[in-house]
Formats: structure tokens, sequence, C-alpha cells
């Protein structure tokens, strides 16, 4: 085997490592409820889970609330402080809901309005299967762009779907009486 043979190997190896540990990223959500750990995956999602991570980094979660709970749908946070404010956030991002990541219980989604490519900071996690929210099934054609996986944490996330909710404004039907925070997101250093 030459040199350049032996190299263009061993550097095919580093792009694969490189690729499986962007893979493997795990955010863990510290919240009022418990840990809720997610897996990103970026070679399916690359927008958005690196939106999501920037997100993380800059600390934006923390503090932010669930505000929308609704039992056999989802929970939904990341845009609101406890007192209903709404954080400030990025320019919106385009939608990759073609990435063959199903809405299925456990999986984390970006919520976004009416327009496809207005998600920003709020997620959701979804706590049943909801085909309709998949771009091939989806009533708009569009779907809602999954970019991840909990992998430890669903008692956590059971815990707050079964929270007593309330209508508090139009913008709020399904807030939870009892706040869950986020204390604090953060990216998980790799082992």
């Amino acid at each position: 085997m030459n040199t350049s043979t032996l190299l263009r190997g061993l550097a095919a190896f580093a792009a694969l490592l490189l690729t499986a540990a962007a893979q493997a990223q795990i955010v863990r959500l510290s919240t009022t409820q418990g840990d809720i750990r997610i897996q990103l995956d970026a070679q399916k999602a690359p927008k958005t889970v690196a939106n999501f991570l920037q997100y993380v980094k800059a600390g934006h979660y923390n503090g932010t609330v669930f505000h929308r709970v609704i039992p056999e749908f989802m929970i939904q946070g990341g845009g609101y402080t406890q007192s209903l404010q709404q954080k400030p956030t990025k320019p919106p991002i385009p939608l990759e809901s073609n990435n063959g990541l199903l809405n299925l219980r456990g999986s984390i989604a970006m919520a976004r309005s009416g327009n496809p490519n207005s998600a920003t900071s709020q997620f959701f996690i979804n706590t049943v299967d909801n085909a309709f929210l998949d771009a091939a099934t989806s009533r708009d054609g569009f779907g809602y762009a999954v970019f991840g996986q909990v992998i430890d944490g669903m008692d956590v996330v059971d815990k707050i779907r079964a929270l007593p909710t309330q209508a508090v404004s139009e913008a709020f039907q399904n807030l939870p009486t009892t706040a869950v925070l986020i204390t604090k997101a953060i990216v998980e250093k790799q082992k």
C-alpha cells in the first residue's frame, strides 16, 4: 500500500468518526420535573440540529417553560419565560421535514406557524405517535421537522403531560397549572 492510499484511508476514517460524533450529540434538558436526554440527528436534520444547538449553547432555553401541554399529543416549550414573556429569537430556518425521521412517541420536532419555514426556538416532544405531522401524511403537505429522539427521561415527559392545564389567554390554551421550567439545557460532553 502506498502512502497516498494510506492517507486517503485515514482521512476517510477520520471523516467517519467526525460524522459519528456529530450524529451522537446529546442535549440534556434539566427541568423542574426531572432530566430529559435527547439524541440529535445531525445527519438527517443538519440545519435544524445546528439551530437547536445554537440556542442551547447560548443559554436561550434556560428559564423557559413548557407552555403547551396536550397529553395525547405533545409537550411544547422553548419560547417563553415563566412570566410568559416571549424570548427573542434568531431568524427562522428552512423546514427539514422530508428527512425520513417520523413524529413518533419520544421524537423531538420543531414547532412552527402556518409558514413551513418559520421555526425558530420552539420545539415539541411527541407523547404519542403523530403520523399526521409527518411530511408525507400531513394536511398541509409540509409536516414538522423531527431532529432527534428522547433516549432517557420519557418518564419525565409523561409526568409533564399528566399535569393539569388551564386556558390563560388565546395564546395559552394548554398551560400547565404548575409551571414546568427548563432550568438548564446543555450539550453533554462526548465520552
